[in-house]
């Protein structure tokens, strides 16, 4: 049996041993990745009154860029050299109101392809409630397309 090398996902983990984190978002939105495996990234974020909109709950776009993120970040890790990827397509359901707390946004890839692939989230609160399930469908991009889209990926 072969098993498949993922560069991308060995310079994602690199990355996440030398605590840098790979999105500059993320630092202003205070979320970070804290684990990885090819096809599935883990993010957390600490709600405080900064992310409430104006109903002083969480508001849904962060908890929505979290999720794209840990999808995003899954699809990443399994890609090879020299590719890249954007969302195609991007859905959530909030399942659930946040007010403060650790929230844990699991993404996964549920079907890979060569250009298309599936990623789903679940994002759980502290109590592991689940407060948000999304889906999101990925391109990978080759050659022209992923040009000067590889950023710290490189």
């Amino acid at each position: 049996m072969t098993v498949q090398s993922f560069p991308v996902y060995e310079r994602l983990l690199a990355a996440l041993a030398e605590g840098n984190q790979l999105m500059p978002l993320a630092g202003t939105l205070g979320f970070r990745l804290v684990s990885i495996q090819p096809g599935e990234a883990v993010f957390e974020l600490e709600v405080t009154h900064d992310h409430h909109n104006p109903m002083g709950t969480l508001h849904g776009g962060v908890l929505c860029t979290v999720a794209d993120s840990a999808m995003g970040i899954a699809h990443q890790s399994t890609l090879q050299d020299g590719e890249s990827s954007t969302t195609l397509e991007l859905k959530i359901n909030f399942l659930r109101p946040v007010w403060t707390g650790k929230l844990r946004a699991v993404g996964k890839i549920t079907k890979g392809g060569r250009t298309i692939s599936l990623a789903e989230c679940e994002v759980f609160d502290e109590a592991e409630r689940l407060v948000a399930k999304a889906s999101s469908t990925c391109m990978t991009l080759r050659g022209d397309q992923a040009e000067g889209r590889t950023g710290l990926l490189k």
